[in-house]
Order: C-alpha cells, then sequence, then structure tokens
C-alpha cells in the first residue's frame, strides 16, 4: 500500500448532498489534508434509473460551497463497469469464484424453504463445486466463493476490532446475468485502482466491510484502513430526517451559513479535540485524526451552528465575507447587490460582523447601507421620529458641517451637542436611527455616520428634519 494517504468520498447521484454526506466529505477531505495526503471524488452512479446529472451537479455545488476541494478529475463508477467485470471473470478463471446457474425463482424457493425449517436464509448455491461439465447452456451470475470456516475481523479505527462469522457470509454476486457488475465488486475495484488507502465512511456501511474484504483477499490486494464513523442524528435521538428541517448542504447555503461555520460545525459532529469548540481550517486539519471520534451518533442542534457560525463570521476577511455574501444572495434567489451597495457593505463590514450569526442577520443590519433616499422607517423607528423635540434634527446638522469626520471628533460634537440641550446623547440615538437606517436596530450610530459619509448623513437627516 501507498505510503501517501489517499481518501475518497463516494455518494450516489441520486438527490443532493446530504449533510451526513457532507460531514463524511469533510472527515476525508481533513485526514487527506492533514497528512499531505490525496482526496479523490468518485461518483457512484451505476444504478442508471435513479442517478442523475442534476443530482450530481448538486453533489459538486454542495462541495464547492463547502470549500473540499479535490485532486484528479471525478471518476464516474458506471464508465469502469468493463474493468469491474474483468476482476470478476479473473476471480472466475483462478477459481475463486463460480457461475451459477440458478433462477430467481429457484433462490425464493430455498429462503421459503429455510424460513419455513428455521434455517438461515442465507442462499448456499449448489452450483459452487459443480464440475463445468454439467453447467447448462443458460444465462449466469458470477458468485465469489465465500470462506466457509472461521472468523473476518474487521480492524477498524472508529469501531476496533469487530469479528464476523464466516458462516454468516454468503457467495456474493459479483457479475448479474445479464453481464453487469454488482456495486460491491465496483467499489472494491474502484478504491483498488484510485489507490485508496484509508475508507473513511458511515458505520451503515460496516457490515459491507467483510464482504468486500474477500474480493480484496480473493485478488490478493492490500486491504485499506477502515474506519466507519456513527451517523447523525436528529436532536430527539432518531436519524436525521426531513422532519427535523433541511438534509441538504445548499439549503444551508440558501439559508444563509456561511461555510467556515458549516465546516466547524460538521467535524464537531461525532469528532472532538479536547474542549475546542471554535478552530479554523488549519486547526481541524492538524487535530483531525481517527482517535477524536466516538462511537454513538452525533446529535444535529441548530442553535450549536448558529454560535459557531457567528464566531467566524465575525473572524471572517471583510472581502471574502461580502463575497460570501454575494453567493448567499444569489443561492437564495435573492435580488443582487448593485456595485454602490458591495461597497458600501464592504465598508460597513467591520460593525456589521459581530454578533450576527448568519447572511441574513448581517443583511437586516446592513440596511443603512442598501437603503436609498429617502429612507421609509419602520414602525418603531417611526415612533423615534416622532418623539423627537421639534426642529431638533434641524438643529444639529450645522454642528456637524463642519467636524472633523473621526469617531471621536463626532463623538465629542454629538455630546456636546446633546448637552447644550440638556438631556444626554441617548436620547438622540434613537432618532438618529431612526433617520440614518429607519430602523430602530442598528449598528452604533457613529459607525452608520462613518460608512455614509459626511454628505450622505447628512442629506438623511435633513431629509426628516422639520
Amino acid at each position: 500500500m501507498s505510503d501517501q494517504v489517499v481518501t475518497r468520498f463516494a455518494p450516489s447521484p441520486t438527490g443532493f448532498l446530504h449533510i451526513g454526506g457532507a460531514r463524511t466529505a469533510l472527515f476525508n477531505w481533513l485526514y487527506a489534508r492533514g497528512r499531505g495526503g490525496k482526496f479523490l471524488l468518485r461518483i457512484e452512479d451505476t444504478d442508471r434509473e435513479r442517478s442523475t446529472p442534476e443530482a450530481t451537479e448538486a453533489i459538486l455545488k454542495g462541495m464547492d460551497w463547502l470549500g473540499l476541494d479535490h485532486d484528479g478529475d471525478v471518476i464516474s463508477q458506471f464508465e469502469g463497469a468493463d474493468r469491474h467485470a474483468e476482476v470478476a471473470q479473473q476471480l472466475l478463471a483462478e477459481g475463486k469464484a463460480y457461475k451459477c446457474f440458478a433462477t430467481q425463482d429457484e433462490i425464493a424457493a430455498y429462503r421459503e424453504q429455510a424460513r419455513a425449517e428455521g434455517r438461515s436464509t442465507l442462499y448456499r448455491s449448489p452450483w459452487r463445486d459443480a464440475d463445468s461439465s454439467t453447467h447448462p447452456d443458460a444465462p449466469y451470475a458470477i458468485r465469489i466463493k465465500a470462506p466457509q470456516e472461521g472468523t473476518t475481523v474487521i480492524r477498524d479505527q472508529v469501531q476496533g476490532d469487530v469479528s464476523i462469522g464466516n458462516d454468516q457470509l454468503d457467495d456474493m454476486i459479483l457479475l448479474r446475468s445479464d453481464g453487469t457488475p454488482v456495486y460491491m465488486l465496483a467499489v472494491v475495484v474502484d478504491d483498488h485502482d484510485m489507490g485508496v488507502t484509508h475508507v473513511i465512511r458511515g458505520d451503515d456501511h460496516l457490515n459491507n466491510a467483510a464482504r468486500q474484504m474477500m474480493i480484496y483477499e480473493a485478488m490478493g490486494w492490500d486491504v485499506p484502513v477502515w474506519a466507519h464513523i456513527p451517523l447523525i442524528h436528529g436532536p430527539d435521538g432518531k436519524k436525521l430526517s426531513k422532519r427535523h428541517g433541511a438534509l441538504g448542504a445548499q439549503e444551508y447555503q440558501a439559508m444563509g451559513f456561511p461555510a467556515a461555520g458549516m465546516r466547524n460545525y460538521l467535524a464537531r459532529l461525532g469528532w472532538s479535540h479536547g474542549d475546542d469548540e471554535f478552530f479554523t481550517d488549519e486547526q481541524a486539519r492538524a487535530w483531525f485524526d481517527f482517535d477524536g471520534i466516538g462511537k454513538s451518533p452525533a446529535r444535529f442542534d441548530l442553535k450549536k451552528l448558529e454560535n459557531l457560525c457567528g464566531q467566524h463570521i465575525a473572524v471572517s476577511d471583510d472581502a471574502a465575507l461580502r463575497q460570501e455574501l454575494e453567493a448567499y444572495l444569489e443561492a437564495a434567489g435573492e435580488t443582487p447587490l448593485n456595485p454602490e451597495q458591495a461597497a458600501g457593505i464592504q465598508r460597513a463590514m467591520y460593525c456589521l460582523k459581530e454578533r450576527a450569526r448568519t447572511f441574513p442577520e448581517l443583511i437586516e443590519k446592513a440596511e443603512f447601507v442598501l437603503a436609498s433616499r429617502p429612507i421609509e422607517p419602520d414602525a418603531k423607528a417611526a415612533k423615534a421620529l416622532a418623539s423627537v423635540s421639534n426642529g431638533i434634527l434641524s438643529e444639529l446638522t450645522p454642528h456637524l458641517q463642519n467636524v472633523s469626520w473621526t469617531r471621536n471628533d463626532l463623538e465629542e460634537c454629538l455630546n456636546a451637542f446633546a448637552e447644550d440641550k440638556g438631556t444626554k446623547f441617548g436620547k438622540l440615538a434613537g432618532p438618529m436611527r431612526a433617520a440614518l437606517a429607519g430602523r430602530a436596530v442598528t449598528p452604533s450610530v457613529f459607525d452608520m455616520m462613518l460608512v455614509l459619509g459626511r454628505e450622505e448623513t447628512l442629506a438623511r437627516l435633513q431629509d426628516v428634519a422639520t
């Protein structure tokens, strides 16, 4: 086996990128990237009836949003069908597999009789050791010769050693009677040919590992390192489903969660590094290892996701955050920013990103930048304006005409004006928020003034002054 770590993510293109699949992809990405290895992407599109180009595109978009870059081209499992069949034929030629002429009706009758007699319904083909001279001229499947005695041990990095009695393994079909390879064969051949050294996937595949090991061993191939991770459950402890809310990665993008926060949260779903909750991609790549993965299912908690996303928004680069905000608007089908709005939001980002957990919350705080004159106040803001003593904003504007437009000087100017009026600046803040943003909840008055600039600030104040 190669010294270089090679992992893969292998989704089936039958729908969106499920949040559980996204976490599997993330774990594979972190493990490979943290060790200078390769992270490969394979689309398991052998089910031609259910696989669609639209689903493949949705998976690729979800991966792109999450920032999970892969090495090399995307591999189609369906396109390797000839290679998969070649391996089945090789095992047949070496006597490690055999032709099975049993029909579906015969197999069903065997199982029905086994149930009636209280025996295992695991199918035992009479053709396993049949002489080739007895073979009929009829369609056949190719089955592998499973070991019939002893135990298969799956040495799993998460679950520990898992033993399965070989009497529980059937002679798995490799090639159907129509010549098409089965999924189990395709997975093994693809993983071997791609040089995959570590298979990290959901623990619902754990039993598959024993069956897949039969092919590895029959071919004399190195068995990869197994790591079967627990599934994700909803807050009620049941398997995550639509009743718990959004399931697709792109749904979370359209809801306004930043990718960095989602990566952080998904990494913490089933994996931990001490008591660390918030961490960067660089830290996650350096820290991620199998010993931090628990055996119990993780529970999806929307409030924890929101909290982590807020922390990531707060420390993000302003320009990068503005770009991701624009990508969110596109994903959510919202009106895009015009150049002036985009520039304004980037200028304001320093006072928008504190305490915003999602992009919708950030946009709500950015209303003062996005709005254009005349500002239409909402109900709460209108009340603040109605309570202003007649002409107070008119009296304020001359004081702002010549003041140096810095935070300290603006604070001094407004505090002095309030004191001169026998009040405190807090009494002025509400009407000024209403005039500048049309909202009662906004960034600080001083931040809005600095972002808007002198000319726009004065114009907005004069619009509502009486």
